[in-house]
């Protein structure tokens, strides 16, 4: 993939939706304004980890906050390039690329459309090769990377510069003004030089939400299984297929928690699925027993359709077919799991291997 259209949008965000396990916000909501921006000002061109220069100014690009906001309170389409520059006259130097900070719902889109407007590249790869709740989860952090200076935006005009003691600190203190301005706001932070992508991200994952979102669609157009099209892709394993039957959702501290029950149907008719989340689903737990955690990936597509569906969008009676997929290595070893193993949300679990 060498730049995005309009042609490859609508793939990118179905197949980033389906990465971003449950979170990162609505994707339909972040291609609308994705599409608007390339309408506007062009496509976007795309670059992989290896071309960037070593000196490079790369600044990560999100938003923050709990997704059931997002459903009624639509961002204006400005947020991120008013972080953007907040965080370019911070630092006395501009942007000379953007990145994802997730691959993950809006959190795909929002970089794209910032990246659009301020007419820059953007990197073929993010921070996390999933989505994850909080700032400090990025694999820039295992690296020494932290995400301070971070320049916060609203819908309003407001602009703060966060500049704090650690990347835990930093994402309380934006976490704070993020619900105190309305649990949603777009974000710049966690700068890289061009030398530190090949530690700091996971490369090529805009490139696989575009297949990914391309092989749902193909199957869908040939009659054939699409959510079998996307654990095939992704190497996954198939949890449950089955129906909504119990949905406990709160949107508390910034964040929307709360779980999913899933009875069986067909092949997996007597059998039952509880899914734990806090924007994305960390925890599955099959008939009792844990059969999947964070960091590995949780995804739950349509059953018919392949697209993914969010925890914010997860209501009683939808029929949804549940998959895990591998993480990205490095957030299985010992500091990848402190920073976003199940223990960490407070669950008496340790990490199973994926598969085990």
């Amino acid at each position: 993939m060498r730049e995005i259209t309009l042609d490859n949008l609508d793939d990118i965000a179905r197949g980033a939706g389906i990465l971003g396990t449950g979170g990162g916000g609505d994707p339909y909501i972040g291609k609308l304004l994705a599409r608007e921006a390339i309408r506007r000002h062009g496509p976007v061109r795309v670059v992989d980890i290896d071309e960037v220069p070593a000196d490079a100014t790369v600044v990560p690009i999100s938003g923050m906050g709990a997704p059931t906001v997002l459903l009624e309170r639509v961002p204006n389409g400005g947020e991120e390039l008013a972080a953007l520059r907040a965080l370019e006259k911070h630092l006395g130097r501009p942007a000379t690329h953007i990145a994802p900070i997730e691959v993950g719902g809006v959190n795909s889109m929002l970089p794209i459309a910032c990246a659009a407007q301020a007419g820059l590249p953007i990197v073929d790869g993010d921070a996390m090769g999933r989505a994850f709740p909080e700032a400090q989860m990025v694999l820039p952090g295992l690296i020494g990377v932290t995400n301070s200076p971070m320049a916060l935006a609203d819908d309003k005009g407001n602009t703060i510069i966060v500049d704090a003691v650690d990347n835990h600190a930093a994402e309380a203190v934006a976490r704070a003004v993020c619900t105190e301005l309305g649990c949603q706001i777009s974000c710049a932070d966690t700068v890289l030089r061009g030398d530190q992508l090949a530690d700091g991200l996971v490369p090529a994952t805009l490139t696989l939400a575009e297949r990914l979102g391309a092989a749902v669609r193909e199957a869908r157009a040939e009659h054939a299984d699409p959510v079998g099209a996307a654990r095939a892709l992704l190497s996954g394993v198939h949890l449950l297929t089955g129906k909504v039957v119990d949905v406990s959702r709160r949107t508390e501290g910034g964040f929307a928690r709360g779980l999913a029950d899933i009875e069986g149907v067909t092949g997996d008719a007597g059998r039952s699925l509880r899914l734990d989340f806090q924007n994305e689903h960390l925890l599955a737990t099959r008939d009792g027993v844990t059969v999947a955690t964070t960091p590995d990936l949780i995804c739950v597509l349509d059953s018919e359709t392949g697209d993914p569906v969010t925890t914010e969008g997860l209501r009683y009676g939808l029929r949804v077919s549940v998959l895990a997929a591998p993480c990205d290595p490095r957030w299985t070893t010992a500091p990848g799991l402190d920073l976003a193993g199940p223990r960490y949300f407070g669950y008496d679990v340790d990490y199973l291997p994926f598969g085990g």
